[in-house]
């Protein structure tokens, strides 16, 4: 939307349409042909193994010959939207308790400390 061949200058257009001049000049980096490799390499493992989490897929890199440290795979992974699946805790259902006590505070009014 900005125009270089305005009169207007970039400064006025840009505060015009409420964006900054350090956004408007910004090119983000793209990831290196290294980090793609070894994302091709996490999402076909992920594929076979979707249990594995960030030690196990840092284990399968240095077998595979790749010296990665787990910061640098678990940001790939996070790049790449991927976690590992694994029992969660599942606090929504009751316990196997033979009997639950019920809250005896529910209808008491507080109107005084201790």
């Amino acid at each position: 939307m900005v125009d270089y061949t305005e009169k207007l200058s970039i400064r006025s257009q840009c505060r015009m349409l409420g964006i900054h001049r350090s956004g408007l000049y910004y090119a983000p980096v793209q990831e290196s042909e290294e980090n793609l490799l070894l994302m091709r390499l996490l999402d076909e493992r992920y594929l076979d193994y979707p249990t594995h989490g960030v030690l196990q897929m840092q284990d399968y890199l240095l077998d595979a010959g790749y010296e990665v440290n787990h910061k640098r795979v678990r940001r790939l992974l996070r790049l790449m939207g991927l976690l590992a699946i694994y029992p969660k805790k599942n606090l929504s259902k009751l316990g196997k308790a033979e009997y639950i006590y019920p809250y005896l505070l529910r209808n008491l009014m507080i109107v005084r400390s201790n």
